[in-house]
């Protein structure tokens, strides 16, 4: 999905929310545990009730992985049903991948590459850590993009984020400024927390036109309005992910209308701040 088909999307479905599909096993609903595949019921049950609310679905691949082949083969059925809805969702591989080049182009590969991995996922989340050779592998996939860690809202994240320089530029507004010149507003986001809300507008002076995926709003407390206040540009330009306040809304079997119910509620808020912005 290339950037303009993610704004008619958004435009079309009034809404920029993303559904992370951070499926615990230990936390989905019990009477999916007797079914073939519990995470992958859990998962399909999630996107019928939020597709019609929801632009992206973000899987984040730790869940999956910590279960090993079993874990893997219910995000890649995962992935083979949000292809029932490809014009319909973006999908995001929340991985955090970085390496040296030639590893990255490995990872990338695995990302975008369904003939060779079977995933063909639109997007990955990548750290920069290790510059740009770490970055750019992933870049060269037409219509695909990387969404670059900037600034966390986890308590950690003050440990090198806020670091300045001389001239007083922290590291995460290095990254953004370097980051942006490696790849474009085409195929480059930014992850910014959500609960570091008030700085979208330092965000916004660096990387006015780029995506951002905003993680935070929810569980983690960050506040809806306040994103769409500081980080909303003229195309949208934000992706807000909820993960635990849909997914896990209920644990008993009403678990995906009250999930259907939680996305409806942020679609709506979401219409009247797109409404306010006038981008709809």
């Amino acid at each position: 999905m290339n950037r303009q088909q993610l704004i008619d999307l958004i435009r079309r479905k009034k809404s920029y929310l993303c559904v992370g599909l951070d499926s615990d096993i230990s936390k989905i609903p019990s009477h999916l545990l007797d079914t073939e595949d519990p995470v992958f019921e859990f998962n399909k049950q999630i996107i019928d009730a939020t597709i019609e609310y929801s632009v992206a679905y973000k899987p984040n691949l730790a869940f999956y992985e910590a279960r090993g082949l079993t874990g893997m083969n219910s995000l890649y059925k995962t992935t083979e049903y949000l292809e029932k809805f490809k014009n319909e969702c973006f999908t995001i591989a929340d991985a955090k991948r970085g390496d040296i080049g030639n590893t990255s182009t490995q990872y990338a590969r695995a990302f975008f590459d369904k003939e060779s991995s079977g995933f063909n996922f639109d997007a990955v989340t990548v750290a920069p850590y290790m510059g740009e050779d770490s970055v750019t592998p992933f870049l060269k996939f037409n219509d695909k993009w990387i969404i670059v860690l900037a600034l966390t809202s986890n308590k950690g994240a003050s440990n090198y984020q806020f670091i300045a320089d001389k001239a007083d530029v922290k590291l995460f507004e290095q990254v953004l400024s370097t980051t942006a010149n490696w790849g474009t507003p085409e195929n480059t986001m930014f992850v910014v927390g959500a609960t570091r809300a008030e700085m979208l507008t330092e965000v916004r002076k660096i990387v006015p036109d780029h995506f951002l995926l905003v993680p935070g709003v929810g569980a983690q407390g960050g506040s809806l309005e306040e994103v769409a206040n500081y980080g909303l540009n003229n195309d949208c330009g934000i992706l807000v992910n909820a993960s635990r306040s849909i997914i896990f809304a209920s644990g008993l079997p009403d678990f995906a209308e009250k999930a259907r119910a939680e996305a409806l509620s942020m679609q709506k808020l979401m219409e009247s701040t797109l409404k306010t912005k006038g981008i709809l």
